[in-house]
């Protein structure tokens, strides 16, 4: 009897509550690391291994250390992606910003009616197929003289621009199609950081005879901060991983032309096209270096601003 009780008493100990909360919480988190291992995780530390490796992705790999970084970076392609990136990036990019805080603050005006449908409308091309993106611009900016943005243009009283040829008429095409997708995914943020700001603030302003404009500069904008700082990085982020947009306007053509190739493109090109897996991965790891510039850019100017509200504010 004094054996049983005493193996009760060892699986009760085992089997406190403490304990059990324990496991279980361990369980509910699991399946995300689980998948994050397989998923993210290891396909990123072989990519690292891959980059000090030849490998055609069949046979056997060979070690060819800092091999692969030295073709990659002496590569005038690659270059060409990486000012391609940047300058693609830079002018899909900043309008969208300044153009989401601006839609942001009139969708959130008292007086507009039908705020609902506006917001769904802005919002609509994140969500929209891109092969239904790459019918709508091939048509607006065809090559053809009758298309939509060479009438334009034939209205101002300029030249009919080869989009799909030209060096600089690439470039604006993809640009535009970027800021067409995400300034609606910007606005809504925005939109929310807006929101979150106390209408007191406005108000109090109003009578003070500040007019709508000063309190778009005065208000709106220092309370936005924090949502700026975050839409500015997945921004620069997104930009440094430019690849659908291209790919899709240009069609086959996108990985045979020099005009609008990005750095992820030029990636996939080696590891796909190339069936060179090492340089590609190189090439990733030296995108990873670039997106943490950015990165660390960002952190500074964010942390750096606060500092100085703090000291002004002593």
């Amino acid at each position: 009897m004094a054996a049983i009780n005493h193996s009760k008493v060892k699986k009760k100990r085992f089997m406190s509550e403490e304990k059990k909360d324990r496991v279980s919480g361990y369980l509910y988190i699991a399946p995300f690391f689980i998948i994050f291992a397989i998923i993210g995780l290891y396909p990123a530390l072989f990519s690292i291994f891959l980059g000090f490796q030849k490998w055609n992705g069949l046979g056997p790999m060979t070690f060819v250390g800092f091999d692969n970084f030295k073709v990659v970076l002496t590569d005038p392609l690659f270059w060409k992606s990486v000012y391609n990136t940047i300058v693609m990036g830079i002018m899909g990019t900043a309008p969208q910003l300044v153009f989401g805080i601006l839609f942001a603050y009139l969708l959130n005006l008292a007086f507009l009616k039908f705020k609902n449908v506006f917001r769904v409308t802005i919002f609509m091309p994140y969500i929209t197929s891109m092969v239904a993106v790459a019918l709508i611009f091939s048509v607006l900016f065809s090559d053809h003289e009758s298309s939509l943005a060479n009438y334009v243009l034939t209205l101002a009283g300029l030249d009919p621009v080869h989009w799909g040829t030209s060096e600089w008429g690439t470039k604006i095409a993809i640009s535009i199609m970027v800021f067409w997708r995400w300034v609606g995914y910007n606005t809504i943020i925005y939109l929310a950081g807006i929101q979150s700001i106390p209408n007191d603030l406005y108000e109090a302003a109003t009578i003070d005879g500040a007019n709508k404009f000063q309190q778009l500069f005065y208000i709106t904008m220092p309370m936005l901060k924090p949502f700026i700082i975050l839409t500015v990085f997945t921004s620069t982020v997104g930009a440094l991983q430019l690849f659908s947009e291209p790919t899709v306007f240009l069609g086959t053509s996108a990985f045979t032309r020099d005009e609008a190739m990005t750095i992820v493109m030029y990636l996939y090109r080696d590891a796909f096209k190339l069936q060179s897996f090492g340089t590609a991965s190189a090439t990733a790891i030296i995108l990873l270096v670039l997106i943490t510039v950015f990165v660390a850019i960002n952190t500074l100017i964010a942390s750096g601003y606060g500092r100085k509200k703090r000291g002004e504010s002593e």
